[in-house]
């Protein structure tokens, strides 16, 4: 179902022995639900994921077996879900944070083009988006830690 509403919506009723809801049906080419990411993995092979808009990308890779670590679970306090992102897709982002920043600094491999990707969120415009995973991770809390996602 379409969850976004433009101004062509068609309003359709359906009825129920004791109310009637209404919902809107929104032009598919106008607004998705869903884009398409390909996550670039260590050993070179291209994997093809439809991600929710609104969902951080080390969630989607989780979901998706892709071997994205994330330490902290997402809570900005490791660079394990370290990746590089494509130039148009990295430059359509806003600017990390401080925090962001601060925890790139310790991520192995860091490139102009790097993000965690704890901190960066599925939306239409990052539609056809590339991820690399770099090549290792620096996890600082147990060496020759392997996720569990």
């Amino acid at each position: 179902m379409w969850t976004c509403r433009s101004a062509r919506n068609l309003t359709r009723l359906l009825f129920s022995p004791r109310h009637y809801t209404r919902f809107y049906v929104t032009e598919p080419q106008t607004c998705k639900e869903t884009i398409r990411i390909t996550f670039v993995l260590q050993d070179g092979t291209k994997k093809q994921v439809e991600a929710p808009i609104g969902k951080h990308i080390l969630e989607l890779a989780h979901e998706n077996d892709i071997d994205l670590e994330g330490a902290c679970e997402g809570s900005l306090a490791c660079s394990t879900c370290h990746v590089y992102l494509d130039e148009q897709s990295y430059n359509k982002l806003p600017e990390p944070s401080d925090d962001e920043n601060d925890m790139l600094d310790l991520a192995f491999g860091l490139t102009e083009y790097s993000r965690l990707g704890c901190q960066v969120v599925a939306s239409p415009e990052l539609d056809g988006m590339v991820i690399t995973l770099p090549p290792a991770t620096r996890n600082m809390m147990v060496d020759g830690h392997v996720s569990k996602h």
